[in-house]
């Protein structure tokens, strides 16, 4: 009996060291992929740092405020006039920091043909399985451009595989599932933000999960 709370206190130790422990080993994960990329583990948690934090910063590049009036109430009478914002944003940490580090990866890449072609099929692709969300902006399923990517750079560039799964993931994510669908958005409130809300799990998935992948083969 004297044991019993001290069990009960290991297990609840366990029970909130888990998130803890989980994110130690994704930092690890995601130290390992972008060294895969050439990067010193420094310089790999000052991008994903950048990244994580620039998720929450949109750079507007068009804005026009309109007003519109809510229906009618229950007592005939309209509310006033509400203004609102509408135009397109680029994401930080979703779109500039990712575009940086793929243009510095093309210069370390020996052939850029291949990087083009998986690039292509996998803007194909994100057109294809993006979506328009109101309230959200574009959004896909996560897990698909960092898996499509790392297969394309097997197939095509097994060599240097691992820049141009990330390359391909990036560019083709942004391309394909926001630039291509933005035509898309032109009735919905609110900013539109290029590789923010849904296409930024996408994206930073992409330099974990596609990088991780190509390491494994």
């Amino acid at each position: 009996m004297l044991f019993a709370p001290l069990g009960c206190l290991a297990a609840v130790l366990l029970f909130l060291s888990i998130p803890l422990i989980l994110g130690l080993f994704f930092l690890n994960l995601l130290t390992f992929s972008f060294g895969e990329l050439g990067l010193s583990p420094s310089t790999a948690v000052a991008v994903i740092f950048l990244m994580l934090v620039g998720s929450l910063i949109n750079l507007p590049l068009t804005r026009r405020r309109v007003q519109y009036t809510m229906p009618a109430n229950v007592r005939g009478l309209f509310s006033q006039p509400r203004t609102q914002y509408t135009g397109v944003a680029v994401n930080v940490g979703g779109a500039i920091i990712p575009l940086c580090l793929c243009l510095y990866l093309t210069r370390v890449v020996p052939s850029l043909w291949q990087v083009g072609v998986a690039t292509l099929i996998m803007a194909l692709v994100a057109k294809a399985i993006a979506r328009p969300v109101p309230g959200r902006g574009i959004v896909l399923p996560m897990f698909i451009p960092p898996v499509l990517s790392a297969l394309l750079a097997i197939l095509l560039a097994r060599d240097f595989a691992a820049p141009c799964a990330y390359i391909a993931g990036t560019l083709g994510t942004l391309v394909g599932a926001d630039l291509f669908n933005l035509h898309r958005l032109k009735g919905f409130p609110g900013i539109v933000s290029i590789g923010g809300a849904g296409v930024f799990d996408g994206i930073f998935l992409v330099g974990i999960v596609a990088v991780f992948l190509t390491a494994l083969v």
